[in-house]
């Protein structure tokens, strides 16, 4: 049910109107099943689409011109994209409504940022109370090999068997197989509520479209709201193989972890792929021993071919994550606990100027140097796959990142593995949007 300034606002093609955001998302949410992760491929493949709001006495009706076939069946479009269809909607319109234009909330506040965070997953309904922590979130590469994909749906289908939920960035690869295994666990012992809860935003939408095993999915409004909202209702995070992306999110973590104020919070965090990635995780392992020091590497497990110890590792914390939670007189749906510093919630843009500017050196607190860190990996993630981010670099040339030569090396080494292994793009010649400069 929307209102009519509501339905005026979707419908604005200004560059303050929402008609623009609303097309791009509900492409990427009818795109289900692309091959392609640029963004920009896609809008203009299917640039005739359109998309239309038609308000009746009983609601919205949308209606849809030159959208892609895969997106129905018979002529009917599938129940899940639909349902996907209506969260754009949503989400959209409640951020900008409640979020953007309320007073109330000042996103320049650590606090206020934290609360938004909150009343956007709750106007999704999938803060839910009266149940123990079981929420698993799952991140990983979507540009991944079979091999890794089957590996991460056995983790999944382990974590489903001991009742455990499962949250991921809700793409394919290492997002979508451990929901598919997820569902075959929780099928096989009878669980019906099964939770496959995904979480995106706008600028990554496009590149990782929802994967159809979602079916509880939420739009935030940015990258660090994403980020934030993973932490807040997950009580566990499993990482699979990946490329950048995934580095981005394993270094916000570990800002997050590291920080002196969570000391003893427990936070459950298990590195894992078959037995061929062995080598990608010491690679990753020794990366964030080089930059962030020992204290860092105290933080996280790594399981190597193990799905069934992956699951059981997971479900024993719970019992610690629950202990945490109560000792703390905090919700088990959100953790209001956690600190996150603001320089980890503000949007950051990667500009030019604001990649150039990072500052990478040793003189920084271990928890500052994994937020920056994780900035300058945001910026690859953005010149790779993001459309503006693709842009800007076929604008003005690849991004300069500056750090000490140390630094600046073992991530050189980090990202050329990375790209070797192709887990920087989905299909195509890889060119990197990078230069690193001591």
């Amino acid at each position: 049910m929307l209102s009519q300034l509501e339905v005026n606002a979707l419908l604005d093609t200004s560059a303050r109107g929402l008609y623009g955001l609303f097309r791009r998302c509900a492409l990427a949410v009818l795109n289900c099943g692309s091959n392609t992760d640029n963004a920009r491929e896609i809008f203009e493949t299917y640039r005739d689409f359109g998309i239309h709001l038609m308000q009746t006495n009983r609601g919205i009706k949308l209606r849809l011109e030159n959208a892609p076939g895969s997106a129905f069946v018979d002529g009917k479009m599938i129940r899940g994209i639909q349902e996907h269809l209506f969260t754009v909607l949503r989400d959209i319109i409640y951020v900008h409504n409640e979020i953007h234009l309320n007073p109330n909330f000042d996103l320049n506040d650590s606090s206020h940022i934290t609360s938004a965070v909150f009343h956007i997953l709750r106007n999704a309904r999938v803060l839910h109370t009266g149940m123990d922590p079981n929420l698993v979130v799952c991140w990983g590469g979507h540009s991944i090999g079979r091999t890794e994909y089957d590996y991460s749906k056995e983790v999944g289908y382990e974590l489903g068997l001991r009742g455990l939920n499962v949250c991921t960035g809700c793409g394919p690869g290492a997002m979508k197989g451990p929901m598919k295994g997820a569902a075959i666990g929780h099928a096989k012992q009878r669980i019906g509520n099964g939770r496959y809860l995904g979480i995106t935003e706008p600028g990554i939408i496009a590149s990782e479209p929802p994967n159809p095993i979602v079916n509880e999915l939420v739009i935030m409004p940015d990258i660090e709201k994403r980020l934030e909202a993973f932490v807040r209702a997950g009580h566990g995070v499993v990482i699979f193989p990946g490329g950048a992306g995934t580095m981005e999110e394993l270094l916000y973590l570990l800002g997050i972890l590291m920080h002196p104020d969570n000391a003893g919070h427990a936070f459950p965090l298990i590195l894992t792929g078959p037995e061929k990635c062995t080598e990608y995780f010491d690679n990753i392992d020794r990366f964030i021993g080089s930059t962030l020091g020992a204290e860092a590497q105290q933080h996280y497990r790594v399981i190597i071919d193990d799905p069934t110890e992956v699951a059981m590792g997971m479900r024993d914390a719970m019992d610690s994550v629950k202990a945490t939670r109560a000792g703390g007189n905090d919700a088990f749906y959100y953790n209001w606990q956690l600190k996150i510093e603001n320089d980890l919630q503000q949007p950051f843009k990667p500009t030019h100027k604001a990649m150039a500017a990072l500052k990478l050196n040793r003189s920084l607190a271990p928890h500052v140097m994994a937020a920056n860190l994780r900035r300058a990996f945001s910026g690859i993630v953005a010149g790779n796959v993001k459309e503006d981010g693709i842009r800007a670099v076929e604008k003005h040339g690849p991004f300069e990142i500056h750090g000490e030569q140390d630094i600046v090396t073992a991530m050189d080494h980090l990202l050329i593995s990375f790209a070797d292994q192709n887990r920087m793009k989905l299909q195509g010649d890889y060119s990197p949007c990078y230069h690193l400069l001591a």
